[in-house]
């Protein structure tokens, strides 16, 4: 083996066509197209399933208005408007580390991470808080409140609006913990120099995926916490 294969230097691969021409086989670092457009398929199958979601819960909107309004009015307003600025942020700072990382700043780059990442963990310590107070007040998952045909649940509306709630949000939270897993492997990535400015579609890749979770955020919170603002108890 090579001292350039040892240095892990990009060893350019040729091939041989059948005229006899010799070209150098595009390989996976350097393939910035190819690797932004697989990573947009893989977007596209993410956005598919959150949007049934969104069709599902309009649809279900439709059916039992006054029940998702009540529903709603029992969330805090201020804990979701905090944690959507909490993830804008968090959007911010990792577009920051992506442009730093291109502009040859690697150490600014890590520290946009950390910052994320940080970010990221305030989110969910936020929508624990969330989860407890609606463990406390009866409505989570299993308990009788949401059980249909149960003499103490709530109208099958409300029903259906908090098993959509914890299904999207249980759904986002898993995304938030696996993006913290994709940056946590980033920064290894680029403290042992498989990540640099030349070679940054694993940076530019996650932090698209981290502008999708956002996103989606951005569309959950006025679904789920202001159709019901104004009418709380």
């Amino acid at each position: 083996m090579s001292h350039e294969e040892h240095g892990h230097e990009y060893v350019p691969e040729i091939a041989t066509a059948r005229d006899g021409k010799q070209y150098e086989v595009q390989g996976w670092q350097g393939d910035f197209y190819g690797g932004k457009l697989g990573f947009w398929l893989f977007m596209l199958t993410e956005v598919m399933m959150f949007g049934a979601m969104f069709l599902t819960l309009t649809y279900y909107f439709s059916l039992h208005h006054d029940d998702f309004i009540e529903a709603s009015s029992e969330f805090s307003v201020l804990l979701g408007g905090t944690n959507t600025v909490v993830l804008l942020i968090s959007a911010l700072t990792m577009g920051l580390g992506l442009l730093k990382m291109r502009a040859g700043d690697v150490k600014g780059a890590k520290l946009m991470i950390y910052a994320t990442m940080i970010l990221a963990l305030v989110f969910l310590a936020i929508k624990g808080v969330e989860w407890t107070e609606d463990y406390h007040d009866g409505v989570f998952l299993g308990l009788p409140a949401l059980q249909a045909g149960n003499p103490d649940s709530r109208p099958l509306g409300e029903i259906l609006f908090f098993g959509m709630y914890f299904t999207m949000t249980g759904l986002h939270g898993f995304h938030i913990i696996l993006g913290i897993g994709l940056m946590l492997w980033l920064l290894k990535r680029i403290n042992a120099g498989k990540v640099t400015p030349e070679h940054h579609i694993l940076h530019f890749n996650i932090a698209l995926y981290w502008d999708l979770v956002h996103l989606i955020w951005v569309f959950v919170f006025p679904y789920f916490y202001m159709i019901g603002a104004g009418h709380g108890h």
